[in-house]
């Protein structure tokens, strides 16, 4: 058998909408022509409507109608297999949509427990709030329940599929088992007008009596789940005959909806609605109430993206039926996992979807290409014994941004930074306050199942059962805020040391942080966690035990993406470029040693990872966070404008409540933010002050401090709005903007430097190119929804054609390198290296080199070897010592004395890839001078031959 398909470079496309299967089509020849081997598609399964990313898959049996037809599909695949195209899909197995358009889910709300896909769900039908027994929460509401209820903003409907709850946007299921409420009440005025002997009320009566057939959701199973569906669908559709056939019934029937919703003002025609909805398996709340009662896993704190129980086999089957057919058939090339770290055991889920796109006998683990939405923490490795070919890359993100952040600079921005905000962060202290704020707020319901979950443990465990619940539960919290991972992989007795040390390391800091806690509860934390033997404990107890650790698991990532991506990471704005998915801001080993290792351990056992610059998910683009990078090489230039600008725009700002607006640790990063997106045609049209007020808002609510998205203080967010507004309103007045857009030009020129220079680094490091779409071109999106907006394909393709024009020089491209075609010069012609080097690119050895002389701090080299084929990139960072700041990408003073050392083996003469395939660079003494090596083009990418490379049989 055949290998798995291993892309050599792979585009994140975005499909909804606005970009359907058909529009697909149409760019597979432009890809192709860049030098893309492999279209990497966001999920493609039927999502809830207008959604503009496909995770809220709503119904995994077909593909999203939005996205074209079935056909329009099998036309995308052929057109991508006619050139020699791969298709990498992102799949969705840890949660689906909590919406009407879900049919498992509204089966689930209408038999409750009961339903035929209650097992798909992760739903706590046991949970400490009685009124909840046998049912889901459901926080839908935007105020109080009585209050919506009074308001008749619930109303009651009836057609063909029954009778339903419709609230605004949402529809619920009224249970065919409470029927009976609705159509026992005033029958009698039924029987005096149709007659008690007549058929139609024998028919009436005969419906009443299925209905109390239908068992209640707490129940004891009297049928299978499958057969319980056909008596209700059955009871609804003599219902619906009944009421079609007869003018007395459907009169009787509109009649009591009418009276169940009750007339506004009159509190006790309320009773019979409430009454009714006291029946059903769903229990409506206030939207605020959802992280003090909520039963469901969800997504994160999203509402309505419940978790899926994919560890079951049942639920692994269905979920996954349409993206096995299509790996199966061909199809489907690849997988992108989404958030492995919610499942409850994510090697068994790896492992069983290996075995099943490749069922047959002799298949091995690794037969289908899979990778996985993994964040790495500092010193994280992924699990050896995981059963696919790497991450989606912020591993290798976060490594290659580090490259450009002048370390030796930190501690003055730190001083820089405190100064500003009078007042000094401790970026490790400002995570562990964070996870603690999201358990005591946006989490706080999971913490208190899981505290009631281990106060359980405890009561059945002899030495532990006098250990009081509240104590246990934050001895877990402070534990859970101290664990440096997102989470660990605990799924048996036999636990890996990884997993051992980043507990222990864990419950050592929490009571570090916490000496007067009581330690016995921290020794119970301990014992469970690390599953510790007893002989005092039953095997029941310690599978209780296991169950309790498997599902801490699935919330500690959650707690830490919202504690630290999602809140701290909006705080600590020292420089906001390492404040990256996955990233340690704070972390001081950022060296080119350091990255040169990472690369090294990548080509051994990850060769095949995907290596992403930007994504869906990033905070910042690329191009931003390589602007901002630059100011670590200016400190002195950055605080003295930073100073200036805030004492010009102090009269701009204004205070709520006492406080600034914005303080100045917002406007830190307003500053920061403006420099990494300000327009290359440097003026700040209305859409781009718009994104910027959006995008403040965004992180003023995520940075919890002065507003958040459960409680917004809209007098401070509305302050930050006018504030961007008037600091880039363009008048002779502003002093501001004077300062600025000298300085702006500045840093976008060496963050110009900075991105090719990565794009470089990217193209030819271990493992897979990936590149998210748009950004074969400068790209200055913020964080989503900014960067998922529509994408002009029509002007990259013209850009592409006019690279092919022979105006398009070198000269040419870098005298004119705002308009963004340099970059996609670079990226196309290193693509086509790739493609044409694939083995070199993907097997082959990694070499750091050398480099000697006044600037070989300011040089990026590294070598590529396989077999007789050699690589090797040249590329620049910290450029305003390296490079003139005349605005054009030509170096002026290159550093003629800076020399890379080339090893003994390595090849005399070299050709450039992004040069006249004429020219040539001999190496003198097994050196390459620097000066030579960007005469003529900042970035360079050469190779040791023009033949055909060394591919495998």
């Amino acid at each position: 058998m055949s290998g798995p398909r291993i892309p050599v470079s792979t585009y994140r496309l975005q499909f909804n909408q606005h970009l359907r299967f058909s529009d697909a089509k149409d760019m597979v020849a432009y890809l192709h022509e860049l030098g893309i081997t492999d279209l990497y598609a966001s999920p493609l399964l039927q999502a809830k409507r207008g959604s503009m990313h496909g995770y809220d898959v709503a119904d995994p049996s077909h593909l999203n109608s939005e996205l074209g037809t079935d056909e329009e599909f099998d036309g995308l695949v052929r057109e991508l297999q006619q050139h020699d195209m791969g298709l990498l899909l992102d799949i969705v197995p840890n949660h689906m949509a909590a919406t009407s358009e879900n049919p498992w889910w509204m089966d689930l709300l209408e038999d409750g427990p009961r339903s035929a896909f209650a097992s798909h769900f992760d739903v706590d039908w046991h949970p400490p709030s009685r009124s909840l027994e046998n049912r889901v929460l459901l926080p839908i509401l935007g105020r109080p329940y009585a209050q919506a209820l009074e308001g008749r903003e619930l109303r009651l409907t009836y057609g063909r599929s029954g009778f339903f709850l419709n609230y605004f946007d949402f529809t619920l299921p009224i249970a065919t088992r409470s029927y009976g409420r609705l159509l026992g009440y005033r029958q009698d005025r039924l029987e005096r007008v149709v007659g008690s002997d007549a058929p139609t009320w024998l028919e009436f009566q005969g419906i009443l009596a299925a209905i109390t057939q239908i068992p209640s959701p707490g129940s004891a199973p009297a049928e299978a789940p499958g057969e319980r569906r056909q008596h209700r669908e059955a009871v609804k559709e003599r219902l619906w005959s009944l009421y079609t056939g007869s003018p007395e019934v459907k009169r009787f029937v509109d009649g009591n909806v009418r009276l169940f919703n009750g007339r506004k003002g009159v509190r006790s025609t309320f009773v019979l609605l409430d009454q009714l909805l006291s029946d059903q398996a769903y229990a409506l709340a206030f939207w605020r109430t959802a992280n003090q009662e909520i039963n469901y896993r969800r997504f994160f704190t999203i509402n309505d993206l419940v978790g899926l129980r994919v560890e079951d086999p049942m639920t692994f089957e269905a979920i996954h039926s349409v993206v096995l057919r299509l790996a199966t058939k061909g199809m489907v090339t690849g997988f992108r996992v989404d958030h492995i770290d919610g499942l409850r055991d994510p090697v068994g889920y790896l492992r069983r979807l290996q075995e099943r796109t490749h069922p047959e006998p002799g298949a091995r683990p690794k037969d289908f290409y899979v990778v996985v939405e993994k964040i790495l923490s500092s010193g994280e490795t992924l699990p050896a014994e995981w059963p696919v070919h790497g991450t989606t890359g912020y591993d290798f993100l976060n490594s290659v941004n580090g490259l450009y952040v002048d370390a030796s600079n930190l501690p003055v921005l730190e001083e820089i930074y405190s100064r500003f905000i009078n007042e000094r962060v401790h970026y490790r202290d400002l995570v562990y306050r964070k996870k603690k704020q999201v358990m005591d707020s946006v989490l706080a319901v999971e913490m208190r199942t899981l505290g009631r979950y281990l106060s359980v443990l405890a009561a059945h465990d002899r030495y532990a059962r006098e250990l009081v619940r509240g104590e246990l539960t934050q001895s877990l919290v402070e534990t859970t805020a101290c664990l440096e991972p997102y989470r660990t992989y605990i799924r048996g007795f036999e636990i890996r040391t990884q997993d051992r040390s980043a507990i222990e390391r864990a419950l050592r800091e929490a009571q570090r942080r916490n000496p007067s806690m009581d330690a016995a509860c921290f020794r119970f934390v301990r014992e469970v966690l690390l599953l510790q033997p007893g002989p005092h404990l039953w095997p029941e107890e310690r599978e209780a035990r296991l169950a309790f650790v498997m599902t801490w698991q699935q919330f500690t990532g959650p707690i830490t993406a919202k504690g630290v991506e999602d809140s701290a990471l909006y705080v600590y704005n020292r420089l906001i470029s390492l404040n990256e998915v996955g990233a340690s801001p704070d972390s001081t080993d950022l060296s080119l040693a350091s990255f040169n290792q990472v690369m090294q351990v990548r080509h051994e056992k990850w060769p095949f990872s995907m290596n992403a610059t930007m994504t869906h998910d990033a905070k910042r683009s690329e191009d931003v966070r390589a602007r901002i990078n630059v100011l670590s090489e200016l400190p002195q230039e950055w605080e003295r404008h930073l100073n200036d600008w805030s004492a010009w725009n102090a009269c701009k700002s204004r205070r709520v409540k006492g406080i600034r607006a914005p303080e100045r640790n917002e406007e830190t990063l307003l500053y920061q933010t403006l420099l990494g997106s300000w327009p290359v045609e440097d003026i700040a049209c209305a859409c781009y002050i718009h994104r910027i007020q959006d995008f403040m808002i965004k992180a003023v609510r995520e940075a919890m401090v002065h507003t958040r998205w459960t409680i917004p203080n809209l007098e401070h967010e509305q302050a930050l709005v006018d504030f961007v507004h008037a600091i880039l309103r363009e008048s002779p007045e502003n002093r501001f903007l004077q300062d600025f857009k000298p300085f702006a030009r500045k840093i976008a020129y060496h963050g110009a430097l900075n991105s090719l220079s990565q794009l470089v680094v990217k193209l030819a490091s271990p493992g897979v190119a990936d590149f998210y779409q748009g950004t074969e071109s400068w790209d200055l999106r913020l964080v989503d929804p900014d960067n998922r907006q529509p994408v002009n394909f029509h002007q990259r393709r013209e850009m592409l054609a006019s690279l092919e024009h022979g105006s398009a020089t070198l000269a040419n491209l870098l005298a004119n390198w705002e308009d963004g075609r340099v970059k996609m010069y670079v990226m196309k012609h290193g693509l086509q290296f790739r493609k044409s080097h694939a083995s070199l690119l993907l097997k082959g050895d990694y070499f750091p080199m050398q480099v000697e002389g006044p600037h070989q701090d300011c040089v990026i080299a590294f070598a590529r070897r396989f077999r007789g084929d050699w690589s090797l990139v040249v590329v620049p960072r910290f450029t305003s010592r390296l490079f003139g700041a005349d605005g054009r990408l030509i170096p002026v003073n290159p550093g003629e004395e800076t020399r890379v050392v080339l090893p003994k083996e390595a090849p005399k003469q070299w050709f450039p890839i992004f040069e006249d395939q004429g020219q040539t660079l001999e190496s003198t003494d097994n050196t390459l001078v620097v000066g030579d090596v960007f005469r003529s083009f900042p970035v360079a990418l050469l190779c040791n031959t023009h033949k055909a490379p060394h591919e495998e049989d």
